[in-house]
């Protein structure tokens, strides 16, 4: 099969699609790959290196899609790359859907298969494609979450870690999930004072047994997120409903109860997010204020460290892009349940419940009804 590595082009978004080593992977069992020039060099991995295992260097983004059946990418295809896509292709990466219309519209009108990193699931529920990135977002949102409380940025002024003689700073993250557990995990290494929220009781009892006892675990309720809200300096938002947009667990009235200078780190951005006033920012310009409240709402934290993101994102995705290369799309789908679920859109009807749901779509939806 022929393959295609173009470059990323979303604002600041270094990662790329594939390293070299799982190009190398891909040459070994005679597939063709074509990778844009200059594509890796943000993660750390540099022209000579792909062509080193095999690859083809094309100069254009225009050039990856025209001779390539299957991309491989890391986030969602934009605007400009809309007419890139025919019929013929293969996408592989993240979509998230249900977070924009405009996208879905986009990718229902080129008849594109579409298969989803975020939607590919395991039989115990699991994510394997998410998961590293979650793990990656998890661990950032406190990195981020500290250094905006600081004053110079409008923050608080609050050391998380605190000092002997001054209490701790405290953080608020729901959802239990991994992005919760990896945020809570970075939180209580600093030292800080920890409280997790999630609606399921079997994570909580999870998080309760391997957690030091500074990370205090509770049912999530709208009550208790009012009453926490009032006295942590920094919310973790990490709420995933598979494929769906994320609900929206504090609400802009709620804003006025927090401190000035709390900060709030929505990690669910990509599903929509879970405040109200969760507008999507970028590394460039990573945050806004509403009534005092930092919002830091990047929609693809990964890309800040990308080349800790493309490696643990192709550990995970190679196995998968194998089997599709080998295969095709349609027995790979076949052989493999997991990867199954992760198609979204193919050519030109959407086949994923969750998104339907989200924009009250018929179960039919084809291109010719929108």
């Amino acid at each position: 099969m022929k393959i295609g590595v173009p470059k990323e082009i979303k604002n600041n978004e270094s990662r790329v699609g594939m390293t070299p080593a799982g190009v190398f992977e891909l040459t070994k069992n005679n597939h063709i790959v074509f990778v844009q020039s200059t594509a890796g060099d943000g993660s750390g991995f540099f022209d000579e290196d792909y062509r080193n295992v095999g690859a083809i260097i094309v100069k254009s983004i225009e050039e990856v899609y025209s001779l390539s059946e299957m991309i491989i990418k890391v986030k969602e295809p934009i605007a400009e790359e809309y007419p890139q896509i025919k019929p013929h292709h293969i996408l592989f990466t993240y979509f998230h859907f249900a977070s924009s219309e405009e996208l879905t519209v986009a990718m229902l009108k080129s008849k594109a298969v579409c298969i989803a990193y975020e939607t590919v699931e395991d039989t115990d529920g699991s994510l394997p494609l998410l998961t590293p990135m979650s793990e990656v977002a998890g661990r950032m949102a406190i990195q981020q979450g500290a250094k905006y409380l600081e004053k110079p940025i409008k923050g608080r002024g609050v050391l998380l870690g605190g000092v002997p003689g001054v209490p701790p700073g405290r953080v608020l993250v729901l959802g239990a999930g991994v992005v919760g557990v990896q945020a809570a995990k970075m939180a209580a290494g600093l030292g800080a004072h920890v409280t997790i929220l999630d609606t399921n009781m079997k994570r909580l009892r999870y998080v309760n047994d391997v957690m030091p006892s500074h990370v205090v675990t509770e049912f999530s309720s709208e009550y208790n997120i009012r009453q926490h809200i009032k006295d942590h300096d920094l919310i973790i938002g990490g709420v995933l409903i598979k494929g769906s947009k994320a609900p929206k667990l504090i609400t802009r009235e709620m804003l006025k109860e927090m401190r000035p200078g709390t900060v709030i780190v929505d990690v669910a951005v990509d599903q929509g997010g879970c405040f109200e006033t969760t507008v999507p920012t970028t590394h460039e310009n990573p945050t806004y204020i509403i009534d005092d409240v930092i919002h830091y709402c990047v929609a693809n934290m990964p890309g800040a460290v990308p080349y800790t993101s493309t490696m643990a994102l192709t550990n995970v995705t190679l196995p998968y892009v194998l089997l599709l290369a080998n295969l095709g799309w349609e027995n790979a789908c076949e052989n493999d349940k997991s990867l199954a679920k992760g198609l979204n859109i193919v050519h030109g009807k959407c086949v994923y419940k969750e998104i339907i749901d989200a924009f009250d779509w018929s179960e039919n939806h084809l291109v010719a009804e929108i």
